[in-house]
């Protein structure tokens, strides 16, 4: 069989041309000629130990856009350029590889810096020949439309959809990094607004709290973003990096998989799955380990397990100005991945609900895309999805069901009960609750008493209890929040608690109870197993200030439910 090959297509009509091999260097930066509008990779010849390629493509400001991953089961990406994008003439192909018999050396060694050959078809003029990298930009008489032209496209790839249904700049907090006094990114941007300014963002969040051993390059990982090098991949990090907008699943007492996400710079991660061992809080990157196509990076996505089949169901969420309605299935004993060719329709969705009741995915909410020029919309239905007959329906709700609204959290209670709180539809953030009888269908607003919580969407939300359940953090418009507030069913009581673990202000963050076992003290140690109690996790998040964050805290469910 032949050697191990990394190759690149650069235009409909280009021929293949070999970027890495075997033998070659592990990293490699190409030109990408001026008319080149489409770029395919794939790869050829046996994979051995090597378990990913990394693809970026940058603009002339050294602005990603990431293609995606090479893996032994995903050996083809593709990318086109969109009819809104222009770019500049200093488009570079960057490739890293991961795995394999890799030296410090390999590292070390300088980029390869490539010319891509153009193909000219005979019966066309010849296109400018492709430019040497020299880390300068020609300027000439077409300057300033250039830079115009640059900033074009830096506000087209800062656009999130975050909170897509719109709100006005007034109402709409920028995010401020280090060193800056005004303008900057959004974190919590919505209507599909514009960033107005491109910074260089401050992770330093990422390095904050990661559980695990020290990696050899820690330190280059605490830069910003803007000084990245290809050389910084997923198999080098021993814990996720900062995110926010992700999933955190349990799927065993000792075993949680974390999903997607998006970090500094508004980009989506590069490391986007893990395993989270409860045991001693130790993070392994799991992308590689899983067959079968993975979903594409996202964030606003739901993941639920079904503990009966053993399976996480991946739902919806975005990218930028694409949408998903898709279901991913990861087996969790076969550890391979699946995507459903489902019946019925759903829209795209993002941040919406999704509980499992009786083997069913229920969907509720969420932001949804509208045609140009209407602001992107919130939707106030429920969708049901059936994994065993792969479709969607719609059923029949009565009663006084909430408005449209994304953000929001639902917590199953006591197998019967949906409880939905907050959300956010723009310009308002809601603060209610309404209760889903499973067995009636039938919606009903909750009256509660107590201290309730501020208005808010994006929290984190958990069940502790057969009656009660918690809402932490989240954003209200302006600011992310740090409060925490326990929910009683049976008296229908909010009761505010005050913990250290959970005092940073954070949304999008991810929030889990699980059953742990207990580390084994002196007295236990003849004991076969540990003592099993039930944990509370609070993962990732941002603050809305330039921090996206990377940190694990863990608080014991009977110190909250003792806090009441």
């Amino acid at each position: 069989m032949d050697e191990f090959g990394v190759y690149a297509v650069f235009g409909v009509n280009g021929p293949p041309q070999r970027l890495l091999s075997a033998s070659g260097s592990c990293r490699v930066c190409a030109a990408v000629p001026p008319s080149v509008h489409q770029v395919v990779l794939f790869s050829s010849g046996p994979w051995g130990e090597r378990v990913g390629v990394n693809v970026e493509l940058n603009d002339a400001d050294r602005f990603p856009i990431t293609m995606g991953k090479l893996t032994p089961y995903n050996r083809c990406l593709s990318w086109e350029q969109r009819e809104e994008e222009t770019w500049t003439d200093s488009v570079t192909l960057n490739i890293s590889l991961e795995g394999g018999n890799l030296t410090k050396a390999d590292w070390s060694e300088p980029e390869l810096i490539l010319a891509v050959k153009e193909y000219t078809p005979k019966e066309t003029t010849a296109p400018l020949a492709a430019r040497e990298l020299n880390g300068k930009r020609k300027r000439g008489c077409m300057a300033e439309e250039d830079s115009n032209k640059s900033k074009v496209v830096e506000r087209e790839q800062e656009e999130e959809n975050v909170c897509p249904n719109g709100a006005t700049e007034k109402t709409t907090p920028v995010r401020k990094a280090r060193g800056q006094s005004k303008g900057g990114q959004k974190l919590f941007s919505c209507g599909g607004e514009v960033a107005k300014t491109k910074v260089a963002a401050n992770v330093a969040g990422e390095a904050q709290g990661i559980v695990g051993r020290t990696p050899p390059q820690s330190a280059a990982r605490t830069k910003s973003r803007q000084a990245k090098t290809p050389t910084q991949t997923a198999a080098m990090l021993v814990a996720p990096s900062g995110r926010w907008g992700q999933t955190l699943c349990p799927i065993d007492t000792q075993t949680a998989i974390l999903i997607g996400g998006q970090g500094a710079r508004m980009q989506f991660c590069k490391d986007p799955m893990w395993k989270l061992c409860t045991e001693d809080l130790s993070w392994v990157a799991a992308e590689t380990l899983a067959e079968g196509p993975t979903p594409e990076a996202r964030s606003g996505h739901t993941a639920v397990y079904d503990p009966d089949s053993k399976r996480i169901f991946v739902f919806g969420g975005s990218k930028n100005k694409k949408w998903f309605n898709d279901v991913h299935i990861l087996d969790t004993q076969s550890w391979k991945w699946t995507m459903v060719e489902a019946q019925g329709k759903v829209p795209p969705l993002a941040y919406h609900s999704c509980s499992m009741f009786r083997g069913e995915l229920f969907v509720l909410g969420g932001v949804f895309p509208c045609p140009n020029p209407e602001p992107d919309g919130c939707s106030d239905s429920l969708y049901i999805f059936d994994p065993n007959l792969s479709i969607w329906y719609q059923p029949i709700v009565t009663g006084d069901k909430p408005s449209p609204r994304s953000g929001h959290s639902a917590c199953v209670m006591q197998e019967r009960k949906i409880y939905v709180f907050g959300g956010w539809d723009t310009p308002v953030c809601y603060n209610d609750m309404y209760m889903l009888d499973l067995g009636l269908m039938e919606f009903s607003k909750v009256k509660t008493t107590g201290k309730a919580p501020s208005p808010r969407s994006w929290h984190g939300s958990a069940v502790l209890s057969d009656t009660k359940f918690l809402i932490h953090g989240g954003y209200n418009g302006n600011n992310a929040l740090s409060d925490t507030f326990i929910f009683d069913i049976d008296t229908n009581s909010w009761t505010e608690v005050t913990l250290p673990q959970m005092s940073v202000p954070r949304a999008g963050h991810s929030l889990i109870t699980m059953d742990t076992a207990s580390r084994f003290s002196e007295e236990d140690k003849d004991m076969d197993v540990g003592i099993v109690g039930r944990t509370l996790l609070v993962f990732g998040g941002g603050d809305n200030e330039g921090h996206f964050f990377s940190d694990l805290s863990t608080v014991a469910v009977e110190e909250l439910l003792g806090a009441v």
